[in-house]
This record gives structure tokens, C-alpha cells and sequence, in this order.
């Protein structure tokens, strides 16, 4: 199912929340929804379930506007963050639940209902654990169930907020793969909203990046991470430096020094954008140079922080932990790839 958001913007009390927000979610893919806090993923989230309703603009499935239908006309499937599961009730009954709610006309038969409700628990791996109840499940466990249960009514979307937010990081990591495979499986459209890039990237098909209610780029994750659209994409999306620069006869220089870099098309005030691992090591006298100031294990490397020589900025670069050169006190470097945007 097409998921199409045209011109959409909603106020709280005036108070705009988004802005004149497209999107299109393609048939079949896992897009997620990414930004900080107060970036409008989750109400964008909230009016494509119908639980809001747009101040301005249209939301259509497929062909057909349901900016106006309800949740249960739209036919959405909704797993949240705290589980939201009945404690009173067995893990095959809340799987079930959303089909023996259903009007008589569109309800299976009871037999029926219990063979989806089964089937189900054998994708999300929690057979023969149906007749136990949510506090004697595990978190991830009962975010399984209620994918599950989500997935009983065979929605027409699929749609997740902070499904892992509440559990610990290697359950989180597990459950991720998890998701990416019974996606791959079932082939629902599904819209993930997250703010951990890591989860993001290593999840969705595409990412929508937002910030202050507005959509700051949409693209694969290699695209948006190698590829920003602006200097807040460049920054949220992996780790980064920036440094002020200006461009004259065609080279950067900072603080009137020549970097030895080259900047075809661009001209006066910029901001240089690089990635710590985005780097190589020189001895040439144009390159940026700095003293040591704190260095720190990540993973397999070392990120070291560097106070440039003859200036105030700092900045991180990675080493390999057994670099031969990890223990110096002063390098030289100059970035690989990097990105310049417009000061100001």
C-alpha cells in the first residue's frame, strides 16, 4: 500500500508542529522516521494512523484520501514503545484481539482467528509460550507480541514508534535484525520512527531526516549519510566536525592559512564538514595540525580530539587502536572526503 502525505502541516494551539510536509512511502518499503525530539517524526506518524488530523493538506492510501478516516477505516497496524499489551489477558488472547473485536460481518471463526493467532507467534519465534501473560514475558519477548498482535488484522500499513526505545542495547540489536528479517518476510509497508541513527541506517530502506517540523532530506541510508542535503543532516547523521573556512582563488584556508584543499564552485565564508574516519595523516605543512587534548577507545578504533595548532577550534579524528602513531601528542591530517555549506 502507497502511503502519500501532500502539503501537510498541523497546529497544536497555533502552534505548528509541521510544515508543509510531503512524502511519499512507496509500496512494500521500511522507511524511517528520523530526527531529534520536537522534530515532528511522531506526529507525522500520528496523522498517517489517523489518531490526528491534519490542519492543512491530504493523506491518501493509494488512490483514495483518508485524511478524514478513522484508525480502524484506515486499517492500520500500531506497535508503540511500552508494549501496550493486556495484562489480564494470555499471550495468544492479546495476539487475537484485534480480530475478535472486528465487526461479526468481517470476524473469522473462532477456529480461524486461533490458527492466525498461532501461526503469528511462530513468526515472531514465541511458540508454545501462548498461554503465559505479558509479566511473564521478557520486554523483547513482549515487543514481539505486539508486532504480532499488530500484524493479526493484516493491516494495509505498518506503523512503529520507538518500538525499541524501552530495552537494553543488545536487546535492541538483536530485535533490529529480527524486524529487518520478519519485514522481509511479510513485505507490509512500515513506517519506523526512531531517534537512534544506528538504528535507522541499519534498518530502513530510506530515511526521512527531520527537524523543526520540517523534512531535511529523504534518501537510502548511504545517500543520506554520504551524501547530506545540510549541515543538520551532516551533523545528526554519524559523528562530524566542522570548522570555518574561507575559499580564495579557489583553495580553503582557515584563519587565513592555506589548507591545500581544493573548493571548485563554492567562494567566500563556508563551514567544512568532516567525518572522524574521513581523514589521512601527512606531514605537509599546508594541512591542519593540532596538539592532543583527550583520546578515548570506540570499538576497534581510537577517536582522538585534537586542538588545532594556532587557533581555538577542535576537532575528532579516528586512528586504528594499534596505530603505530596512536600514542603521539600532535598530528597532522588532512580530510579525505568532506562537505562545505554556506556560513550563516
Amino acid at each position: 500500500m502507497e502511503v502519500k502525505v501532500q502539503d501537510v502541516r498541523k497546529e497544536f494551539d497555533r502552534f505548528p508542529a509541521l510544515h508543509s510536509v510531503s512524502l511519499d512511502i512507496l509500496s512494500g518499503e521500511l522507511i524511517a522516521l528520523l530526527g531529534p525530539s520536537g522534530s515532528g517524526k511522531t506526529t507525522l506518524l500520528r496523522l498517517i494512523a489517523g489518531l490526528e488530523r491534519p490542519t492543512e493538506g491530504k493523506i491518501f492510501f493509494g488512490a483514495e484520501d483518508a485524511s478524514e478516516k478513522s484508525v480502524q477505516e484506515r486499517n492500520i497496524g500500531f506497535v508503540f514503545q511500552h508494549y501496550a499489551l493486556f495484562r489480564h489477558m494470555t499471550i495468544l488472547e492479546n495476539v487475537a484481539f484485534g480480530l475478535k473485536v472486528r465487526p461479526r460481518s468481517s470476524r473469522p471463526h473462532n477456529s480461524e482467528i486461533r490458527r492466525r493467532a498461532l501461526e503469528l507467534l511462530d513468526l515472531v519465534q514465541l511458540s508454545g509460550l501462548e498461554k503465559r501473560y505479558p509479566s511473564q514475558l521478557s520486554g523483547g519477548q513482549r515487543q514481539r507480541v505486539a508486532l504480532a498482535r499488530a500484524l493479526a488484522i493484516e493491516p494495509r500499513v505498518l506503523l512503529l514508534d520507538e518500538p525499541f526505545g524501552a530495552l537494553d542495547a543488545q536487546v535492541r540489536r538483536d530485535l533490529r535484525k529480527w524486524l529487518r528479517e520478519i519485514h522481509d518476510r511479510t513485505g507490509h509497508t512500515t513506517v519506523f520512527v526512531t531517534h537512534d541513527q544506528e538504528e535507522a541506517l541499519e534498518l530502513a530502506d530510506r530515511l526521512c531526516v527531520m527537524s523543526q517540523g520540517k523534512i531535511e532530506q529523504v534518501g537510502t541510508p548511504d545517500m543520506v549519510y554520504d551524501q547530506p542535503a545540510s549541515p543538520f543532516v551532516f551533523g545528526f547523521i554519524g559523528e562530524s566536525s566542522e570548522l570555518p573556512v574561507t575559499v580564495e582563488g579557489g583553495q580553503l584556508h582557515l584563519d587565513g592559512r592555506s589548507l591545500g584543499l581544493p573548493a571548485s564552485g563554492a567562494s567566500g565564508a563556508q563551514r567544512l564538514y568532516f567525518r572522524p574516519h574521513d581523514i589521512e595523516l601527512t606531514d605537509a605543512s599546508s594541512a591542519l595540525g593540532g596538539d592532543v587534548v583527550a583520546s578515548r577507545r570506540v570499538g576497534g578504533t581510537r577517536r582522538v580530539e585534537l586542538e588545532l595548532q594556532g587557533s581555538a577550534h577542535r576537532v575528532e579524528i579516528d586512528l586504528p587502536f594499534d596505530h603505530p602513531l596512536a600514542d603521539r601528542s600532535r598530528f597532522a591530517f588532512r580530510p579525505k572526503r568532506f562537505r562545505l555549506f554556506p556560513a550563516g
